[in-house]
């Protein structure tokens, strides 16, 4: 018994780190092969285009939305930030990352460029394109005698 209690305040601050690490989850500079790991199984909800205009519309993010002061976001996956500088992508993270404690946010090293190379990657790797994955519908692959038989005729 005197064993157990000398240990309890040594494992109850590891388990409290652990749960700490878990419970916010924070903002990191990531680069393209850290990030092509970490989103094959999870794929982004949003990209956040921290960029000047000048250099949204010379090379343009379709899906991203334009990050402002103040942005709305409902985060149920992880958010990647993309930005002109990889301090000015991390800055904008950790603003998101402050106001969404518990989520996930990446800002990308290396920029756009970056960015696309690490969304080609993953689309290349994708069965059927962007789909990381899919669901096979109930009793579609089941051998035996069918549910139902489709005819052209009447019965």
């Amino acid at each position: 018994m005197m064993r157990l209690a000398r240990f309890a305040p040594l494992t109850l601050l590891f388990a409290a780190a652990l749960g700490a690490g878990q419970a916010r989850a924070g903002a990191s500079l990531r680069s393209e092969a850290q990030l092509q790991l970490a989103l094959r199984s999870n794929p982004p909800c949003c990209v956040i285009d921290g960029r000047p205009e000048a250099q949204r519309k010379a090379r343009a993010l379709p899906e991203a939305l334009v990050y402002r002061k103040g942005l709305k976001i409902n985060p149920i996956a992880t958010v990647v930030v993309v930005a002109d500088s990889d301090a000015r992508a991390l800055a904008i993270a950790r603003t998101l990352a402050s106001a969404h404690p518990g989520k996930t946010v990446f800002a990308v090293e290396g920029g756009v460029v970056a960015w696309q190379s690490v969304e080609r990657s993953i689309a290349a790797a994708a069965p059927g394109g962007r789909a990381l994955e899919f669901v096979i519908p109930k009793n579609t692959c089941e051998q035996g005698t069918p549910l139902q038989q489709l005819r052209s005729e009447p019965k």
